[in-house]
């Protein structure tokens, strides 16, 4: 009975019923992938900076606990950047930690695009909608006066329909496009600044909070 239901809706709503629904589908699977490629268990693990820490102050780091940082973590990457070239001077760490930044902030910000004009393009087509339900009803009353009630309601609930649609579809989107942008600055600033302790410590500017850092 639902599924029937569903249908008559769709068919209501006119042809601009199907796109509408199409980006609902690619809003909803957007913001799935990325809640899930931004927890923060895989993007900044909890302990990660405090076993930086160590390896640091302890003179253990080495080729294979390099190779395990590039490969853990977005923040492992960052890290490892400037580890790497920690015998090139300050501002070639700078450098390369920015440039491993920015290629991760890059990836974090995937599909956010996409996310972005869907919140655009949804409430256009549900008022595109809107016109073309609205000719129906005015085509319909030149034509056949106003005594055909049911061309009448057509034209008026695929106006309606439409509108509706697009805007349940835009609504959500746009919340969830600035969450997840919000989410994304405040990730790259957190590793941005975990990289600057990083290249302060190692050049002995500062002490390693392992305390602050590992609380994050």
């Amino acid at each position: 009975m639902a599924e029937t239901s569903l249908l008559d809706v769709l068919k209501e709503g006119g042809l601009l019923m199907w796109p509408i629904i199409l980006c609902s589908v690619v809003s909803l699977a957007i913001i799935v992938e990325r809640f899930w490629a931004l927890r923060s268990s895989h993007i900044i693990p909890k302990q990660l900076v405090s076993q930086v820490w160590g390896w640091v102050k302890n003179s253990q780091l080495d080729a294979r606990k390099l190779k395990e940082l590039k490969t853990g973590s977005p923040l492992g990457k960052v890290l490892a950047a400037g580890l790497v070239n920690t015998k090139h001077g300050r501002e070639i760490m700078k450098e390369s930690i920015q440039e491993v930044a920015s290629h991760e902030v890059h990836e974090m910000e995937r599909y956010m695009t996409v996310l972005g004009s869907i919140a655009a393009i949804a409430p256009l087509l549900g008022l595109l909608g809107t016109v073309f339900g609205m000719i129906r009803v005015f085509t319909a009353i030149v034509l056949q006066g106003t005594g055909n009630a049911a061309v009448l309601a057509g034209g008026i609930s695929e106006a309606l329909l439409t509108t509706a649609a697009g805007l349940c579809v835009a609504i959500p989107s746009l919340f969830f496009h600035r969450f997840l942008t919000r989410r994304i600055e405040e990730i790259s600033v957190f590793m941005e600044q975990e990289a600057i302790k990083l290249v302060d410590v190692i050049h002995g500017d500062r002490e390693a909070d392992v305390g602050e850092t590992s609380s994050k």
